[in-house]
């Protein structure tokens, strides 16, 4: 006869502690367990160029680098500066199919979008001479002459996403200031409690805030997949091979969006019963 072992009254009033299911311990007046419950690996296969490459959703984010107004919309900062934003809006169409499929597969989709504080104290001279090199012109916080709209200040029709591309109440908001997503902001801390290490990078400029919080991420010791489709430049092309160059070479893989999508189908039909 099988007889139940005795209840442990040792776990017996245990709470969870810890804003993420993914990095969770438990705790009592008497007692703590550190032990995270383990996770069931999801492993999808996509082609990069020269080598498949397996990565585990379960571990997975994406983060969506500034497809904001101010660098995609006509009316916005670049448009006002005479760049034409066409190339700045060729993600959105595949980042229209992208972000669902990712959602579907509960991998955590990430805004990271520049967003100054109203009174500019989180942004140096250095930084803004970049943007405003003569001290004068329009450059980051400054009003727009015709919608007043202030450039990139968090909270702004200038700082916002794009209409396009719609959020979902289960996304996760980052502000930055600099070229680096990682500079001065929650992100490697939120991605530490999500128990992430395989990040997919989209959005503009490619060569820029792009490869900058890519290159951090490595550094920091991510697996980085930088999705092709998904993410461009306003810079010359030049740039953008540059950046596609090191990336294969130094700091990841290189991905496309229809690549990463089939094999979601794959799987969701594999698990469908």
């Amino acid at each position: 006869m099988n007889v139940a072992p005795p209840a442990n009254s040792d776990n017996e009033g245990l709470l969870p502690l810890g804003s993420s299911a993914r990095n969770r311990w438990s705790v009592s007046e008497t007692r703590a367990d550190l032990v995270r419950q383990p996770t069931q690996p999801r492993p999808v296969t996509v082609q990069a160029e020269g080598k498949r490459v397996t990565f585990d959703l379960g571990r997975t984010a994406i983060v969506v680098i500034d497809m904001q107004n101010d660098f995609c919309h006509p009316a916005g900062w670049l448009g006002h500066l005479g760049v034409e934003v066409a190339p700045a809006r060729t993600p959105i169409a595949p980042l229209q199919r992208l972000l669902p499929a990712l959602r579907g597969h509960d991998v955590p989709v990430i805004w990271l979008n520049w967003g100054n504080r109203p009174d500019r104290l989180n942004l140096s001279p250095a930084l803004l001479h970049v943007y405003k090199p003569s001290g004068t012109g329009i450059g980051l916080g400054d009003p727009l002459p015709d919608s007043g709209a202030r450039v990139l200040e968090r909270g702004s029709w200038s700082a916002a996403i794009v209409d396009e591309l719609t959020a979902d109440l289960s996304d996760i908001h980052v502000a930055k200031y600099r070229m680096s997503g990682f500079q001065d902001t929650e992100l490697d801390s939120i991605l530490r409690n999500l128990g992430v290490t395989t990040l997919m990078f989209a959005g503009v400029n490619a060569d820029q805030c792009v490869m900058c919080t890519l290159q951090d991420a490595n550094f920091r010791g991510y697996d980085c997949l930088l999705v092709e489709d998904c993410a461009a430049t306003t810079s010359p092309d030049y740039c953008l091979a540059a950046t596609l160059y090191n990336v294969r070479q130094c700091f990841g893989f290189v991905v496309r969006s229809e690549a990463v999508v089939a094999e979601l189908d794959h799987a969701a039909r594999a698990t469908t019963p």
